[in-house]
Parts: C-alpha cells; sequence; structure tokens
C-alpha cells in the first residue's frame, strides 16, 4: 500500500475538506455511494458487518490514502469508515472525480489501483475469516505493519479484527512475547522473528 499512499495529494483543490471529531462515522456499509475520500491527517478504522451481524475491523487507513473508493455512482459502500481519532477528510464527488480525471488522465489509474488494491484486502480478509484464531493475528499483524510500517493497536482492537474476546487475544501475545516472535513497547506490538509470525500466517499450528 505505501506506493499508493499521497498520490491523490495534487487533486486535493478538487475536493471538499472538512474536519470530523473522533469516532464519527464517515459512510456506512450498503448505503448509496455520495462519492470517494481522501485522508489528509487522522486515521479511519474500516469495518466490515457479517451476515450474522458481526462487527470486524478489516483495514485501518492512514494519511495519504484514499478510502470509500466504491461508493461512486450510486453503487452502495461495501463497508463502514469510522474515524479513530479527529481527522482531516477530503470528500471527492462523482462530478469532482470526472473533472480530476479530464484534466489530469493519469488520475484514472491511481483511483483505479486504490480500488484493486482495497478489493484484493476484502478478498483476503473474508478467506480468513474461518482460519484457527493464531494463524488470523499472525495474518494481521504482518499486514499492518506491512502497510503502516507498524502494528500501534491495542488488544480490544485487535481483538475486533479477529472477532474473538480480548482474553484470548491476550493470552497469543503474551505465548508469542514469551518465545522471542515479538515485543511490546506502549501500545505497539513490533515483530522480532518474520519468519515464525508469516510461518503462523501460513501453516497454522495449535498448541
Amino acid at each position: 500500500m505505501q506506493h499508493l499512499r499521497f498520490l491523490w495529494e495534487p487533486f486535493l483543490s478538487y475536493g471538499q475538506l472538512f474536519e470530523v471529531e473522533k469516532n464519527k462515522v464517515v459512510y456506512h456499509q450498503g448505503e448509496a455511494g455520495r462519492g470517494i475520500y481522501y485522508l489528509k491527517s487522522g486515521e479511519i478504522k474500516i469495518t466490515l458487518l457479517s451476515d450474522h451481524g458481526d462487527e470486524r475491523i478489516i483495514n485501518i487507513v492512514p494519511p495519504g490514502m484514499l478510502f470509500g473508493e466504491h461508493g461512486v455512482h450510486g453503487e452502495p459502500y461495501l463497508t463502514s469508515g469510522t474515524t479513530n481519532c479527529p481527522s482531516a477528510i477530503y470528500y471527492f464527488s462523482d462530478e469532482a472525480i470526472a473533472a480530476i480525471c479530464k484534466d489530469h488522465p493519469h488520475a484514472a489509474g491511481i483511483y483505479t489501483d486504490s480500488l484493486i488494491y482495497k478489493f484484493r484486502t476484502l478478498a483476503e480478509i473474508i478467506t480468513h475469516l474461518d482460519s484457527p484464531v493464531e494463524q488470523q493475528m499472525a495474518f494481521y499483524l504482518l499486514k499492518l505493519v506491512q502497510e503502516n510500517g507498524n502494528a500501534s493497536m491495542n488488544q480490544t482492537a485487535f481483538s475486533k479484527y479477529i472477532g474473538t474476546s480480548r482474553i484470548t487475544v491476550n493470552k497469543i501475545i503474551q505465548k508469542w512475547k514469551q518465545r522471542g516472535y515479538i515485543e511490546l513497547h506502549k501500545r505497539e506490538i513490533v515483530i522480532k522473528d518474520f519468519d515464525k509470525i508469516r510461518a503462523l500466517a501460513h501453516h497454522p499450528h495449535e498448541d
């Protein structure tokens, strides 16, 4: 994802900037799309409501990224986007996107790459929904580090990623810490042994 960050910066003058406080829903899963968004500063959590009514965090959007890309031309949003902290967000209507693509033809490629990336992420998440908890945790941890450069996340948020209890998450984190796979620095989980975490993400073993 790093290569997609800040590519939309040149087009911000076409959008509307608004400041949003913490825990505000930017768009709801299932509602008709009004356009797309760009995160200038702050953090957005992307959640997916399953058929059973469970809410799962599936992504954390850092500054410099588009989000809600699926909400163009009235198409329903596939996920929900909520602010994790006070955030500055640019909104782009269908008309604004059309104007950007007319004036800057390469912008369409940036949008498409971002959309494809999000669809791929969604597909990966769905395939992991029924995996053992330890495998899901290893997968998400690698994903967060790859995307954001770290895994700054408390255990409550992590348990929402996995759809399990905080106690289960804590048990696995303590086990990994004991074995030297990870270290904890304040809210941040630091991977010490990438090979072991990768192995767990792809070939889990319960013990």
